[in-house]
């Protein structure tokens, strides 16, 4: 073979291997193009294509007066889409560009209009898809944005993407914040978590297409599936309440200079919590809710366990109130129980209770049970000491209460006398007024509740009551008994000097108790957890309140650390609520003799007077009047400014005045506050406009 025929065989091979390769690429593409093609166009949606959770908006929380305490507010995330259809032609984006950077200038303030015109031209240029405007921005400020030039012509044709993000804020800030709570992954805390299935709402799916830079882009500007916004929650919370709570409970903190301390408001017929504060102190005087000791303090209840045992005494027919006992010092095994103030002398058994003797209850309880304990914790569980309650909100401790077939650690000689005065048990604040709030409520054992209904678009779904925990937890004779022991407290015994008030009636229990020193136990650094717990007013009582203060520094005992406490609270919510007088109606109601008011203008004065049923002796004509003294209570007299004469102002409040002074014509100088006790001018006299006057308030 010659040279030549060499070199075209050579090239007819290759060809043919070209040729070859050619059909075999074809036939490839055609497989992959109609065989396989559906996969790959699925694949390929896939990537560019994708469906969006749509966060729900969360339920609000309310109070039980109809306060918001917890909702959530929507926040945007803008973002431009610079070759979008409403602005694809240059000369409508560059006409308005300009506008627009200087509404941005102008609105957020953080940028010269140059340097907005030049981010917007720049991302104009590089055909950016998601270009960022401005994070957290709020509804209102997006309504505004939206009128902005270039996005008026609409806001997607113009290409402006807001992406909502829900908010949740509380309006009244740390007011109840751990009772409101939070929720996060794997955390739930309060109201927010226990009832987040409600609050979530439901989730929505919208279809979003991959841009330019990574983002995902909404491909409609609504969602395939909306989603559905959460339920309402109403709590049982008042916020008036909550705010006086607070107050009291920290201003006492800083006085002691205590570690921590709670304080639990509750509905006495009801269970409904009013109020529960926490704060722990994070430094000298400044003091946090960081933890809820209500539900999760877990401690020694001290003196204020005494009422159970006295109660047991007294349902076994052990003791009388009038059984005598001796105070001072009781020996047992191993440790003598020695009173606060030891005082050796025989008491009745209501006045060892009213002055919270250790010794005295001691001796009673081992006395009469170290035969056969179990009948006095039998009680104890009768009464659901060791049970928890059962709360809608997470976190509660589960309480210690020891009996002597369940628990090593029961010690034959020291156990049972003292769990007679509260030790050798882990109890909450709540626990413990859950059981005061049952003797106020006739012997009704109910289970505090935080939540009294759900409630979406404005409709209860569900509403709760509080769950009856023990119907009767002792007899009536018994019952009267307890009670006439709490009021003696308050009269008579520790908790006379700081909580008695004579207006109305307190009853209730202080309670001391020392606090182990973590692994050193009591015989470390002595701490002291100071109580008073109680109801009001005690003859019909409304509320029950516990008030708990751990490690004050200088005094420790319950009724002069926490007692002020609790008279605080008291007192103010006595004084608010005009239910809880003992005949007031029969008092005011229509009563001829009418309190003075200020002289001033007479529709607001009557419409007060006739609100409450009350005859006042006044003119019925003029608009204005001034009050005189009569026997028969107050009248008032007509007082009908006259053009050119100096009115009477006397007894006015300066609104009123300054309203006929001016009206007169006149210029006022004014000196004090409260009502008007002299004028410059003499009522009467003859005036002429620009005068000045100078009134004084007193």
């Amino acid at each position: 073979m010659n040279i030549r025929a060499n070199i075209l065989l050579r090239v007819y091979i290759a060809f043919g291997l070209i040729v070859l390769f050619a059909v075999a690429v074809l036939l490839r593409l055609g497989h992959v193009q109609y065989v396989q093609g559906e996969k790959w166009v699925k694949m390929a949606d896939s990537l560019s294509v994708r469906e969006f959770e749509i966060e729900a908006v969360r339920g609000n929380i309310y109070s039980n007066d109809g306060s918001l305490l917890a909702t959530s507010v929507p926040e945007y995330e803008l973002r431009m889409d610079m070759i979008a259809g409403g602005i694809e032609k240059d000369e409508v984006f560059y006409s308005k560009v300009d506008s627009l950077a200087a509404a941005f200038a102008g609105f957020f303030k953080d940028k010269t209009a140059k340097e907005y015109s030049r981010i917007l031209r720049n991302a104009r240029r590089d055909k950016m898809r998601a270009l960022l405007l401005k994070r957290r921005v709020s509804y209102e400020d997006l309504k505004i944005i939206k009128k902005f030039p270039m996005y008026n012509m609409g806001a997607y044709s113009a290409g402006l993407k807001a992406e909502q993000q829900n908010k949740r804020i509380f309006p009244f800030k740390d007011l109840a914040a751990r009772t409101i709570g939070y929720k996060k992954p794997n955390i739930s805390v309060g109201l927010e978590g226990a009832y987040g299935n409600y609050i979530d709402g439901e989730t929505g799916k919208q279809m979003r297409q991959r841009v330019a830079g990574g983002l995902w882009m909404p491909i409609n500007s609504d969602a395939e599936i909306a989603p559905r916004d959460g339920a309402d929650i109403i709590s049982t919370i008042d916020i008036n309440m909550q705010d006086l709570v607070q107050n009291a409970l920290k201003e006492g903190l800083i006085k002691s200079k205590a570690h921590h301390g709670t304080a639990i408001l509750m509905e006495v017929a009801t269970g409904e919590i009013r109020s529960v504060a926490n704060y722990t102190r994070v430094e000298e005087g400044i003091y946090k809710e960081s933890f809820n000791y209500a539900i999760a303090g877990n401690q020694d209840p001290g003196s204020t366990f005494k009422l159970a045992s006295y109660m047991a005494l007294l349902e076994d027919k052990f003791v009388d109130t009038n059984t005598l006992v001796r105070t001072g010092w009781y020996q047992i095994p191993g440790k003598r129980i020695t009173d606060s103030h030891p005082k050796d002398e025989m008491v009745t058994v209501k006045a060892a209770f009213e002055h919270s003797s250790n010794a005295a209850i001691a001796k009673l309880i081992n006395d009469n049970y170290k035969d056969n304990p179990m009948k006095f914790t039998n009680h104890l569980y009768e009464w659901g000491f060791n049970e928890m309650l059962g709360l809608q909100i997470p976190g509660e401790a589960k309480p210690v209460v020891k009996n002597i077939e369940a628990n090593k650690s029961w010690n034959k000689n020291m156990t049972l006398p003292q769990m007679a005065y509260g030790y050798e048990m882990q109890l909450t604040p709540l626990k413990m007024l859950a059981f005061y709030n049952a003797v106020a409520n006739e012997g009704k054992f109910v289970s505090p509740i935080f939540v009294k209904e759900i409630r979406r678009l404005g409709n209860p779904i569900e509403q709760f009551k509080a769950k009856v925990i023990n119907e009767k937890i002792c007899s009536d004779v018994t019952l009267s008994k307890i009670k006439a022991m709490l009021e003696g407290v308050v009269l008579n015994g520790s908790g006379k000097q700081v909580v008695y008030n004579p207006l109305y009636k307190i009853a209730g229990k202080t309670g001391t108790a020392q606090v182990a020193d973590d692994d050193r136990g009591y015989k470390g650094k002595k701490q002291y957890q100071a109580s008073f717990v109680g109801y009001f007013p005690a003859e019909k009582p409304k509320y029950s309140l516990i008030v708990v203060i751990n490690d004050p520094k200088g005094e420790y005992y319950g009724a002069l650390v926490s007692g002020p406490v609790f008279r605080k609270i008291a007192d103010r919510i006595y004084a608010g609520d005009v239910n809880m007088y003992s005949g007031v109606k029969e008092n005011l109601i229509g009563n001829t003799v009418a309190p003075a008011a200020k002289a001033g203008h007479s529709k607001a004065t009557r419409k007060v007077y006739n609100a409450f049923g009350i005859k006042a002796l006044y003119a019925a004509k003029s608009d204005y009047f001034n009050t005189v003294d009569t026997s028969n209570g107050v009248a008032y007299q007509e007082n009908t400014p006259i053009k050119g004469v100096m009115p009477n102002i006397a007894g006015m409040g300066l609104k009123d005045a300054m309203y006929l002074i001016g009206n007169a014509g006149l210029k006022a100088r004014v000196k004090g506050s409260g009502k008007v006790i002299k004028q410059s001018i003499l009522p009467g006299s003859r005036i002429g406009k620009g005068l000045m006057v100078e009134i004084e308030l007193n």
